[in-house]
């Protein structure tokens, strides 16, 4: 089936009603099928089916521009297709804590003033009454210029998992959402609340990583981009070309734990990192990849700290707002004493804000701000490199 395309600006016009972006299912036989069949999905249907993903991922967005509480468009659903009460409670709890999200960011003194996103459905399988559709998000936010130094703007592609329940009167009811990417959740989802986990146990010899302060303002600690043994510029440029197109040269680890610390470690090959494939009796001495193989090192997020601080090549930085480009920082998101997710700086702006850029959700210059506001009680961890 042929990919389809929907959009919708994240600004007045979210006001829309989805009344009045949602079509009747155009199935022709859909009133007349008997209760034991589910309607026909036909190209009309798949749209609608994308402009339901549209409403609710708008909804959220909406929720973090700095303009108001805009109407939650999602539930006001009307006519073919609508969304469950259970799922309506969901996505409104979801809202909720997405303007707190916008509160927290707002406290670290930053703001989007508009965002854009584009939904796009990739497949649709029918099983019975069952229809699971997957889509493609692809947003981008406008940084508010609060301090003047932000960059343009904030993006991230997605990936969803919807899941469509036929009804007995010939429509389809949105049953279920979820998130099929790894690492954190983009930022306009909610983060998941999880309960503290069993540490995990570090290898013996290995130096581990202190958790650095989320505090402003930050004591100085200035870094020397220029001139060095490594190019810092290099690490950006190559993280930034790569954030959503990923370089066909690498093996991709997204359905495998997560494509984070390859990409990063991809990164600091690009600036000047030099691998390491000679075994010694030490744990967590090799970093490497190649076609045969690839060092733990290289694409485990724990693996990574633990190497390259007891290899020193990188040095524990006190506070996360002390990074620059080339640097890099990492989650413990339920403080298990796991680390999760690895993120490279790749532009810090005047005013001394950080901007990630990662893979799993690929996302491009996320504020450390943003990720402190998604994630207010995480560990965090900051690597000068």
């Amino acid at each position: 089936m042929k990919s389809r395309t929907f959009s919708r600006r994240c600004s007045a016009l979210a006001a829309v009603t989805l009344s009045t972006a949602l079509l009747p299912l155009s199935a022709a036989h859909a009133a007349d099928a008997p209760a034991s069949q589910a309607p026909r999905v036909t190209s009309a249907t798949t749209g609608t089916f994308g402009r339901v993903a549209d409403a609710v991922l708008t909804d959220r967005t909406a929720a973090l521009v700095d303009q108001g509480q805009a109407p939650r468009t999602a539930l006001k659903a009307t006519g073919g297709t609508r969304l469950s009460a259970a799922l309506g409670r969901t996505e409104g709890t979801a809202v909720t804590a997405l303007r707190d999200t916008r509160s927290r960011l707002a406290a670290l003194g930053e703001a989007y003033s508009d965002a854009d996103t584009d939904v796009t459905v990739n497949s649709t399988r029918v099983s019975g009454k069952k229809a699971t559709v997957r889509v493609t998000e692809t947003t981008t936010l406008t940084y508010e210029k609060i301090r003047g130094d932000e960059p343009a703007t904030t993006g991230f592609r997605a990936h969803h998992e919807l899941t469509f329940t036929a009804q007995a009167d010939g429509t389809w009811q949105l049953s279920g959402m979820k998130s099929t990417d790894k690492g954190p959740r983009q930022i306009n989802e909610p983060a998941a609340t999880t309960g503290q986990g069993r540490p995990t146990i570090t290898p013996f010899a290995v130096i581990q990583a202190p958790k650095a302060a989320t505090t402003l303002p930050a004591p100085a600690n200035p870094k020397k981009l220029t001139g060095g043994t490594y190019n810092y510029a290099a690490m950006a440029t190559y993280s930034e070309k790569y954030w959503k197109d990923y370089n066909p040269a690498y093996r991709k680890y997204n359905s495998l734990g997560g494509d984070c610390t390859n990409y990063l470690s991809q990164g600091l090959l690009a600036g000047g990192w030099k691998q390491i494939s000679t075994v010694t009796p030490e744990e967590y001495d090799t970093w490497y990849y190649a076609s045969n193989g690839t060092a733990d090192a290289w694409i485990g997020v724990n693996e990574w700290s633990w190497f390259t601080q007891t290899a020193k090549r990188t040095t524990a930085l006190a506070n996360v707002y002390q990074m620059d480009v080339g640097d890099v920082m990492q989650v413990d998101f339920n403080k298990d004493g796991s680390k999760d997710h690895s993120m490279m700086t790749t532009y810090r702006s005047s005013s001394g804000v950080p901007y990630l850029t990662y893979h799993d959700a690929d996302t491009y210059r996320r504020s450390v701000a943003s990720v402190i506001a998604s994630y207010p009680t995480a560990a965090y961890y900051a690597y000068r490199t």
